[in-house]
């Protein structure tokens, strides 16, 4: 491990490294100062509130999909929440009207019973969006579509007229999931075929997440030039919410070894963590976690087993240069983005721990999970 005080750290551990979250959000602002638009942290993906404010230092705000992410944004990020929601709760709309900038309505059911309670705010103005849904999608995986048959996600355009209700101020689409500029370009010419006599009545439009534009080859001045261009044609103004590439490749979860067990020469090493608990998409999308000192081919080949009693809690296979001993450290790297959001206490797994490492180095465990956080949350 390049920092030996990462070997002091209680396991499990998610550890987030501030020199590689600095890069991504670089990388972001250039965007956003050549392309002229905001770019925005997406809570779904990224939530790790300590470090707001080095995230304020780069990006204009972010999206919150609750009321606890749009309070999360007003009390930590200190400004109000670009808020959307498959549905709000009645009993919470007045709640979210008060930590939110811009509210985007998933239909127009929602903003018709919704709107007037923005009306009779005299608090604070709200610029109102409806997400519109462009069917189209090179998202593989139907679990993770938004734009799937059927999907319930924004208005189709046989669903809207020619003029938007008086109120709606903005659009709003999602699409995509690590993608490329290519991909947006694509979806950029189905919102101008399908909802194009609608974008001289917006003054804004909200391109979504999905965006990897940290991830390696990335064609970052492809995107700057299909926005300023969609930007100069349609004269609106243009935010991305991505939450995956600010997190990307930014940290990782160490864990360490507990067994090793053998199964007709099937070698599976149980882990102190889970993948169904703590990283959940490697199974749901389905994807292999890099895991560091892994090689290509090896006679020494295990599988990783979670520790909860879940029969498929598993990943793999892997090789190693050595056998595995029960106690050995294994790094599940890029382990920030949309794990600490969707971490479960299934089963009663310890939930990992949370460190920093900072740019000198100095490594810093931010928060300690520990069973009363288990069991306030069933009762």
């Amino acid at each position: 491990m390049a920092n030996p005080k990462i070997a002091t750290l209680p396991s499990p551990c998610f550890i987030l490294e501030e020199k590689k979250l600095r890069k991504n959000l670089r990388t972001l602002n250039r965007v956003q100062e050549k392309a002229g638009v905001d770019i925005i942290l997406a809570f779904k993906a990224f939530a790790n509130w300590p470090v707001f404010p080095i995230i304020r230092e780069y990006l204009k705000g972010a999206t919150a999909s609750s009321l606890w992410e749009a309070r999360l944004c007003f009390e930590e990020m200190g400004v109000p929440a670009h808020t959307y929601s498959p549905a709000y709760l009645p009993e919470e709309f007045k709640e979210i009207i008060k930590r939110s900038s811009h509210i985007t309505f998933n239909s127009l059911t929602q903003f018709e019973s919704f709107y007037p309670k923005i009306q009779a705010n005299k608090k604070r103005k709200i610029k109102c969006g409806l997400r519109i849904n462009p069917e189209y999608s090179e998202v593989a995986t139907e679990l993770y579509n938004p734009c799937a048959p059927g999907s319930r996600l924004g208005e189709v355009n046989t669903n809207l007229g020619k003029k938007l209700p008086e109120g709606i101020t903005g659009l709003h689409f999602h699409n995509l999931c690590e993608s490329d500029s290519y991909a947006l370009e694509k979806t950029l010419n189905q919102v101008e075929k399908l909802f194009g006599h609608l974008l001289s009545q917006i003054d804004w439009i909200n391109m979504g997440g999905g965006h990897s534009i940290t991830r390696k080859g990335y064609d970052i001045p492809h995107l700057i030039k299909v926005l300023k261009r969609f930007k100069k044609k349609h004269q609106v103004e243009i935010i991305l919410e991505p939450g995956s590439a600010i997190a990307w490749e930014t940290g990782f979860l160490r864990t360490r070894v507990l067994d090793i067990t053998d199964n007709h020469g099937i070698k599976t090493a149980i882990l102190d963590a889970s993948f169904t608990a703590h990283m959940p998409d490697t199974l749901e999308m389905p994807y292999l976690p890099k895991v560091r000192g892994t090689i290509s081919k090896s006679e020494h080949a295990y599988r990783l087993g979670g520790i909860s009693c879940l029969s498929g809690d598993y990943v793999g296979n892997y090789y190693f240069k050595k056998p595995l001993k029960i106690g050995d450290p294994i790094i599940l790297e890029d382990m920030m983005h949309y794990t600490m959001v969707k971490t479960t206490m299934f089963n009663g797994v310890k939930h990992p721990d949370f460190a920093i490492i900072d740019q000198e180095g100095n490594l810093t465990v931010i928060r300690k999970f520990n069973y009363r956080d288990f069991k306030r949350r069933l009762g």
